[in-house]
């Protein structure tokens, strides 16, 4: 999700629900204590230097259980993150304490906002000499034999 995707669908929330990827809700009186952006530069492990930014959203417990952050103060909180910030049209991540610092992605689904598991990858699979991976997407044509070029695999 984008930071304008979030802000659009801010507007037709009534109230702020997050939900881990186990399913478990993140309790109602979280705050977002940070709205930033990441820049990561980096050379991956083929020797191509890179760049990655996010849109970062902090989210944070503490002990004060009344507390409910409205839709209306997020999006006051993201349009200031945009115009002190210069921030661009960035996908969103979300940081949330779980065990240590997790990293989350996040979707909606039926007005529930998810924070979804991130993976690492390798960047540069031509130069590490690994293999692409084939994902079979047909399994009833594979069941008759799977060629290469047959459009199964």
């Amino acid at each position: 999700m984008k930071i304008s995707d979030l802000k659009k669908e801010l507007t037709v929330v009534d109230q702020l629900h997050f939900s881990l990827p186990n399913g478990k809700s993140i309790p109602a009186h979280f705050h977002i204590t940070e709205v930033g952006v990441i820049t990561k530069n980096f050379i991956d492990c083929g020797g191509k230097v890179r760049e990655e930014k996010v849109a970062s959203l902090q989210l944070w417990e503490a002990d004060d259980y009344d507390h409910r952050l409205s839709t209306e103060k997020l999006l006051g909180i993201i349009t200031l993150a945009e115009s002190k910030l210069g921030m661009e049209d960035l996908e969103v991540e979300v940081e949330y304490q779980a065990g240590t610092i997790g990293k989350f992605g996040l979707e909606i689904k039926d007005g529930n906002f998810l924070l979804t598991n991130k993976k690492t990858a390798c960047l540069a699979l031509d130069d590490c000499g690994l293999p692409t991976v084939t994902v079979m997407t047909n399994l009833a044509e594979a069941k008759g034999g799977c060629t290469p070029g047959g459009g199964c695999c």
